[in-house]
């Protein structure tokens, strides 16, 4: 293998818990609920799927935000739309708060990436082999990257929302390898998703999956990518 795709959310880098993130965004409003409150309105986020990169949703969606869900990371406009619209399902003491955590979940504070990407990446560049990240997203991720020090080891970040074309489509995989100077059968997949990053092998990638967990319940996920398994 020459070259190494990432994802980005559930392979390198984990999103804060739901009630975390909720928290930050009713501090910064200056705003508190009592402990119950708190754990409930969590509770619902977490059910309709309103946390970007956080749990799927559980509950069924209105038809007119089920429309929009599928394809939500081709665009900055529908990302927001579809996440913001199941936020608003949920009751909160102030309809500000809906935008309010969305714009929460872009920073880099959100963002906590696991134990051992730093140490896998800077590896691969070591023995010179290129590293892309893409990833089916409504933002601009390259600011986590630079916040948490590790995007001196990304040569290539390939954003769906900015190609209109999301995974498992082979076509944002092809401008990976395209952008890195690579060819596909050269490449190596990682990611949490198996239908969406799995869509890499469609192109003749290599692919390997890594479980969606919490940071401190996987400390060492990413380390046999440095052995290139596939």
């Amino acid at each position: 293998m020459t070259a190494v795709l990432f994802d980005f959310s559930g392979t390198l880098f984990r999103i804060e818990s739901t009630e975390a993130w909720l928290s930050a965004v009713l501090a910064e409003a200056g705003l508190t609920l009592a402990e119950a409150e708190l754990a409930r309105a969590a509770q619902e986020l977490e059910s309709v799927g309103a946390l970007p990169g956080g749990a799927a949703p559980r509950v069924p969606m209105p038809d007119e935000l089920a429309e929009m869900w599928g394809v939500r990371d081709e665009s900055a406009a529908l990302h927001r739309a579809a996440y913001t619209g199941l936020s608003r399902l949920v009751a909160l003491p102030d309809p500000a708060l809906h935008d309010a955590l969305y714009d929460r979940h872009m920073l880099p504070a959100a963002w906590q990436p696991y134990p051992d990407a730093a140490e896998v990446l800077r590896a691969l560049r070591e023995r010179g082999i290129k590293v892309g990240v893409v990833s089916n997203i409504g933002w601009d991720l390259r600011p986590v990257f630079r916040a948490h020090g590790l995007d001196p080891y990304v040569d290539a970040y390939v954003l769906s929302y900015e190609h209109g074309i999301q995974k498992p489509d082979p076509r944002l995989f092809k401008t990976a390898c395209s952008a890195l100077g690579v060819e596909p059968r050269d490449v190596l997949m990682v990611g949490d998703d198996r239908r969406a990053d799995g869509g890499a092998a469609a192109l003749g990638c290599g692919v390997h999956f890594v479980d969606h967990l919490p940071v401190a319940r996987r400390p060492d996920g990413l380390r046999p990518v440095l052995g290139l398994v596939g």
